[in-house]
Parts: C-alpha cells; sequence; structure tokens
C-alpha cells in the first residue's frame, strides 16, 4: 500500500527534524552568535523540497544561563536551547511539526495537518 498524501507529508517533515537537528547539534554557540545561527539553521532546511518554512529560536536566557557558572563564553547547542517549528507543503497538505523539550529530551511531534 502506498503512503497517502498527507503520510508523505508527515514523513517529509520528520526528514527536515532530523536533518536540522543531527546537522547542528554540537555547534558551538554563544549568546553573540544565536542569532546568525538560528538564522543559517532556517535557511539550510528552508532549501529542502517542500519545506514551506522554518523557525527556530535559540533560546537565549536558556544560553546564558548554562554559561553563567562555566569558563567558557560559548557551548555546545543541543536541543535544550532550541524551539523549532517547520511547516512542510506537499500536494496540498500542510503539515506543521515542532520540536520542544520534554522530560529533558528534544521531542519533535506533529501540530497539525491541513488539506
Amino acid at each position: 500500500m502506498d503512503p497517502t498524501d498527507a503520510q508523505t507529508a508527515c514523513f517529509e517533515a520528520g526528514i527536515k527534524f532530523g536533518s536540522l537537528y543531527h546537522q547542528f547539534a554540537g555547534t558551538p554557540v554563544s549568546p553573540d552568535s544565536a542569532d546568525s545561527l538560528a538564522r543559517a539553521m532556517a535557511e539550510s532546511i528552508e532549501n529542502q523540497p517542500y519545506c514551506e518554512s522554518v523557525t527556530v529560536d535559540v533560546l537565549t536566557d536558556e544560553l546564558e544561563s548554562a554559561l553563567a557558572d562555566g569558563p567558557a563564553d560559548y557551548t555546545e547547542l543541543t536541543g535544550r536551547f532550541l524551539d523549532v517549528e517547520i511547516r512542510v507543503d506537499y500536494e496540498g497538505h500542510t503539515v506543521r511539526a515542532r520540536m520542544e523539550m520534554e522530560d529533558g529530551y528534544p521531542l519533535m511531534s506533529l501540530v497539525d495537518v491541513e488539506e
């Protein structure tokens, strides 16, 4: 059985999240570089097929808190510092998916699927 167009749209959203997270996890980030890194992340994923939009927010309050007691001016990027939303359109089906922390783990989830 072939997947439906809505299922394919959901799959595409998952591919984009996997690419975004695993491409950028571990990148050195500081409060000063957070905005430019967020733009680079969004723009790179928007290049992928069927991607309508990507919003990446680096949570600078969380970042500053993590750096407050450390010896360096930067840390490595993890899901704890990110709030991400991706919109995919495939054959008239729009999928909105988000990545947020849940119980200390970055989870990607479907928000809605529209026709």
